[in-house]
């Protein structure tokens, strides 16, 4: 590979950063373009060093963006998950919070064009092969960053990205419930295989003798806990159609219990070995999904919400999300409130040596 630059946008999006790349920049290979990636990231690295990666999994996000091959949508969007300590990049799952920068991304690098004060952005979302929306503020022609939204885990305030999905169940595992049922026992826990968009096991805390309100450092630093729920882990994947996810980023390990602060339920999720700051948007999603299913674990905790709003707990605060119910009690669609900001807009330089 060249010495020369790779056009790149990094962004924030929801609670995540991650670089944004037009996919005509990198190697059309898989392979060849995952070394890049890592070289950029400084993977494989706990302190990721040697690249421009935040020594967290929130933080070593990629989002490759192109013209899109649907009728439907206005670009193609795929998301990857650049490992920290370990060379790989997975493709195995969506990613709502980077989501959440993509409308602004591609009207940035004019993959989408303006159309007036608020421009709607279709986005297929090639790891699930979903649409999703994101409605961008754009006054005078260009994507507006500021307003007055706040969410848990970003400071400040932004202007708000609303996010609309349909058609999300099932989006890897192919059902929304890939064994047929609402409960099923896993090395004697109780737990709900479910995708409403993320492919997630939720258990109560209290089944893995833990509160569930436990800091993330404090459930990280316990070494029984995280044997036991990868264990459920690598069970769970075959079941739920995903495979051998011995190093794969799904299925994500929920952790619930009753709210604490006002919310519909709390969480703590494992993403899949690190503990989560706070909650991915479609994890979200479908642990709301889950609490509505009466042989869920999650029902037995939730605080339901009488209007499809709810909001999930999490370590630093909490994410409302809101379910479109029908009125046979089937979910028809879901979304979210969030925010992103434009970080650097330039050119990034993965090793020479590539």
């Amino acid at each position: 590979m060249s010495e020369d630059g790779i056009p790149c946008l990094w962004m924030r999006g929801g609670t995540s950063k991650g670089a944004y790349f037009l996919a005509g920049d990198l190697p059309a290979a898989p392979s060849e373009r995952d070394a890049v990636l890592l070289s950029i990231m400084g993977s494989p690295d706990p302190r990721q060093i040697d690249g421009i990666g935040g020594a967290d999994p929130l933080t070593s996000k990629v989002a490759i963006l192109s013209p899109t091959t649907r009728e439907d949508a206005d670009l193609d969007y795929l998301f990857l998950q650049v490992f920290v300590d370990q060379a790989l990049v997975s493709d195995k799952q969506g990613c709502g919070n980077i989501l959440a920068a993509v409308g602004p991304a591609a009207i940035e690098c004019g993959l989408v064009p303006v159309s007036g004060d608020v421009t709607s952005v279709r986005i297929h979302m090639l790891n699930s092969g979903e649409i999703a929306t994101a409605r961008v503020e754009t006054p005078d022609g260009y994507v507006n960053y500021r307003g007055t939204t706040e969410i848990a885990g970003v400071p400040g305030s932004h202007a708000a990205v609303p996010l609309l999905f349909e058609n999300t169940a099932g989006s890897l595992c192919g059902a929304l419930l890939p064994t047929g049922r609402e409960v099923d026992a896993i090395d004697g826990v109780n737990a709900t295989l479910i995708d409403n968009g993320m492919p997630c096991v939720v258990m109560l805390a209290s089944d893995l003798d833990v509160t569930g309100y436990e800091t993330r450092e404090e459930l990280e630093a316990n070494e029984e806990l995280k044997r036991r729920v990868e264990k459920i882990r690598l069970i769970a994947g075959p079941m739920m159609k995903l495979g051998d996810v011995a190093a794969a980023s799904v299925p994500k390990m929920v952790l619930v219990s009753a709210p604490k602060a006002g919310g519909a339920i709390n969480t703590r999720c494992f993403i899949p070995h690190r503990v989560h700051a706070t909650v991915g948007v479609l994890a979200a999603v479908t642990i709301a999904t889950a609490s509505r299913l009466k042989g869920s674990p999650a029902h037995s905790v939730v605080a339901a919400p009488d209007d499809g709003r709810y909001k999930v707990e999490h370590p630093t605060g909490d994410m409302e999300v809101f379910l479109d119910i029908a009125e046979n009690g089937s979910i028809k669609g879901a979304g979210t409130i969030r925010t992103a900001r434009k970080l650097f807009d330039g050119q990034v330089f993965p090793n020479a040596g590539l």
